[in-house]
Parts: C-alpha cells; sequence; structure tokens
C-alpha cells in the first residue's frame, strides 16, 4: 500500500546541461503537488575541490571539440563488456560524506538518483550499508549503458516497459516504467503556437523544421544539415542554446533562422513541420509530446548515438543514416495530411507512466 502521509524525498541530480536539470525539477513538482517534501541536490556539487565544476567543463569541452574522443571515454567507461572495465566508483565514494550529510539534515525518507553518477553513489552506499533510506533511480536515457545501473539501489525507473524489463533482467532489482518527466506545458497544440506559426512562416511560406543542439549548442556539422534543408525547400530553425558563437556562424546561412535561447519551447516546436534531433535527449521527448515527428541525424557520439538508435528501434522516431534519407524522411512526414499536433500511438503509449507512486510505495 502507498503510505498516506507525506514522504520525505531528496533529489539528487547534476547540473550537465539543461535537461538534467528539468528532469529534477519536474520531478519535484509532480511530488509535491502530490503534497511530499522535495529538496534537491546536484552530485557534482557535492564532489570537494571542485572536481564537479572540472567534470562539467571537461564534458563539454570534449563533446564540442573532440568528438571522438569522447567517443572512446564512452566505450571505456560506459558501454557493456567483457572483462575489467573501468567505472565511476571512486569518484562516487568522495561524494559520500556529503550525501550523508543531505540526508540526516532533511531527514529524508527516500533518496532518488536522476543522474548516472547519483545512481552509483547511491547504489554503492546502499550496498555496504552506508545509506540507511531506500534509493532509487530515474534512468533517462533510452539507451542504458551501465553507469546508471547499480545492484544496490532498491528500483530503477525507465522511460518503457521495454527498458524496464532488460534492466530488470539484466540486474535482478526492480525496474518499473514511469515515462518521460515533461512538464504538462508540452502537449498538442499548446500556447503560443499559433504566433509562432505566424512568425515562422512570414516570409516565403516555406515549412520550418527544427533543428535542435541542446542547451550547450553541441552538434556535428550543423551548418551543413542547414544547407541542406534550406536547398531542399525548408526553413531550418536552429536551436543554439546558449552558444552564441554557434548562433552567430548558423546565422551566416542562407535561408536559415538561428536562434539562442528560447522560452517558449512547446509553442516553437509546434509551429515546426519536424524535429532533426542530435541526441535523444529532452528536445525529441518534447517533440513527441507535442505531437511533432522526429528525425535523428547526425547524432553527437557516445549516449547520443546510441539513444538515436534506440529511440527509431522503439518505433518513436526514424534514423536518416544519410542526407538522402533526412529528406525522404522530412518529405514525407510533413507531406500534406500529416497533421502536426497527433503524437503517434507509440509516442502516446510512451506518456503513459507514473512516477509518483512507485516512489510513494518505495518510501513506504
Amino acid at each position: 500500500m502507498a503510505r498516506t502521509c507525506p514522504c520525505r524525498l531528496l533529489v539528487v541530480g547534476a547540473s550537465m546541461g539543461s535537461g538534467h536539470d528539468a528532469v529534477a525539477a519536474e520531478l519535484a513538482r509532480r511530488l509535491r503537488e502530490a503534497g511530499h517534501e522535495v529538496s534537491h541536490t546536484d552530485v557534482l556539487e557535492m564532489l570537494p575541490a571542485r572536481i564537479g565544476a572540472g567534470l562539467r567543463g571537461l564534458y563539454r569541452a570534449t563533446v564540442r571539440h573532440a568528438p571522438l574522443l569522447y567517443s572512446g571515454v564512452y566505450s571505456a567507461f560506459f558501454r557493456t563488456g567483457g572483462g575489467p572495465r573501468p567505472g565511476s566508483a571512486p569518484l562516487a565514494a568522495l561524494a559520500e560524506d556529503r550525501l550523508r550529510a543531505e540526508v540526516a539534515g532533511g531527514r529524508a525518507d527516500a533518496v532518488v538518483a536522476v543522474f548516472h553518477l547519483a545512481a552509483q553513489l547511491t547504489g554503492r552506499m546502499r550496498a555496504l550499508g552506508r545509506l540507511t533510506v531506500p534509493s532509487a533511480v530515474v534512468i533517462t536515457d533510452f539507451d542504458v549503458h551501465r553507469q546508471w545501473l547499480h545492484r544496490g539501489n532498491d528500483l530503477n525507473l525507465c522511460l518503457t516497459p521495454q527498458i524496464a524489463r532488460n534492466v530488470r533482467h539484466g540486474l535482478g532489482r526492480p525496474a518499473l516504467a514511469c515515462g518521460p518527466l515533461l512538464p504538462d506545458r508540452f502537449r498538442p497544440h499548446p500556447a503560443g503556437e499559433a504566433d509562432w506559426r505566424r512568425r515562422l512562416t512570414a516570409g516565403d511560406g516555406r515549412m520550418p523544421v527544427l533543428l535542435s543542439a541542446g542547451a550547450w549548442g553541441v552538434g556535428s556539422r550543423l551548418d551543413a544539415t542547414a544547407r541542406l534543408l534550406a536547398g531542399a525547400g525548408y526553413l531550418p530553425v536552429v536551436l543554439c542554446g546558449r552558444n552564441e558563437r554557434l548562433r552567430r556562424l548558423l546565422s551566416r546561412v542562407p535561408g536559415t533562422l538561428a536562434m539562442g535561447w528560447v522560452d517558449d519551447m512547446p509553442g516553437l516546436i509546434a509551429a515546426c513541420g519536424a524535429l532533426v534531433d542530435n541526441a535523444a535527449g529532452q528536445t525529441a521527448l518534447e517533440a513527441l509530446a507535442v505531437g511533432v515527428p522526429v528525425v535523428g541525424y547526425r547524432p553527437i557520439p557516445g549516449h547520443g548515438a546510441a539513444g538515436v538508435r534506440r529511440m527509431a528501434a522503439l518505433g518513436l522516431t526514424e534514423h536518416a543514416a544519410d542526407s538522402w534519407e533526412l529528406v525522404q524522411s522530412l518529405d514525407r512526414l510533413t507531406a500534406a495530411g500529416t497533421a502536426p499536433g497527433r503524437p503517434a500511438p507509440a509516442a502516446r503509449r510512451l506518456f503513459q507512466g507514473d512516477v509518483v507512486r512507485p516512489l510513494e510505495r518505495l518510501c513506504a
């Protein structure tokens, strides 16, 4: 039975881009709306000597400027493989004292990790008896790499039932599907759609297609993709996040609308005919929730490439292996009669999960 009195939950995330922050914020909102107390901490800030800030900066620089190096790091540390493999347990151990203090100070009934390093931290502490309250992990990746998984954690909450089955069988620990954690404003025909549609089609009436580069403005040959779409008769609308240098670069591509940080993402997404995605992250999920089709193309290495392939295999998106396939997919998905604002059946099923009740049962 779910517990009836309010739970006190500690959410442990990581500021590794706006997507991770958004998941933690939405989880906290849903729990508070259900009557529970929630506190939030950043696992990177729990590491001593500014190690966390260094990790964040190194990851951002590597993904932006040395993608092949990041691909090698991902293969070594994240992908499953035989024999001894390096892991993040020694790094997670450095945050144990801080987490123990946070749990005691907030009298938490349970800890919820929403980042893989946090999952290693809570799992290790539970396995060694150093964390006395139960721990859950909200896994935000479609292709679940091994750093998400630790047998010490009590519960794993996944994006889909199939992913949950795989985690359950691989770990021998409870795993359930909770669906993506998105705010309610990401729904078909959101407020702001009409205004964005007028703005984007005020010129020559070309069909706008959104290109996402994440909050950090990361992507492979985004200028070439923009030129390809413009040449195929589309209006490339490129989300450059907070990367002003990228925005200036893409602003020089003829027929392209390069944008910085956008607050009204639901309206902008809904006004576009499709999303060209490179990371299988929050923006792709937001598009599916709004009812806009997604095509994965030139994904960033590591988790991005693995996630793009996995989403396509699950029937949620399409994956274009080359420029010809990209244009063919967009022509078909944006054809007359294919109305935006109608999520595909697979996408509708994706958003039917619940994250609150499993955590309530865990607290009990």
